[in-house]
């Protein structure tokens, strides 16, 4: 299963615009470091990376709203 980046915007509305995909972590993990340094002040987006058998469920994935994790004392 490939590694794929994408950029995601917040602003107006969440989106995700796919860059680059890669077999190998090590050169996916790389190349999104240098990505986040390049695009993240130029263009106002995150960058991410994931693992995904496919396009879609990489991006339906990314377009998830994650709960927060549990903070000590959260009872």
């Amino acid at each position: 299963m490939p590694y794929y980046i994408y950029k995601i915007f917040d602003f107006p509305l969440r989106r995700v615009e796919k860059i680059e995909e890669h077999e190998v972590f090590k050169i996916g993990s790389e190349r999104s470091k240098a990505l986040r340094k390049e695009l993240a002040m130029s263009e106002r987006c995150n960058v991410k990376m994931i693992f995904a058998e496919n396009e879609i469920q990489a991006e339906d994935l990314l377009m998830q709203v994650r709960e927060p994790a549990p903070e000590l004392g959260d009872d």
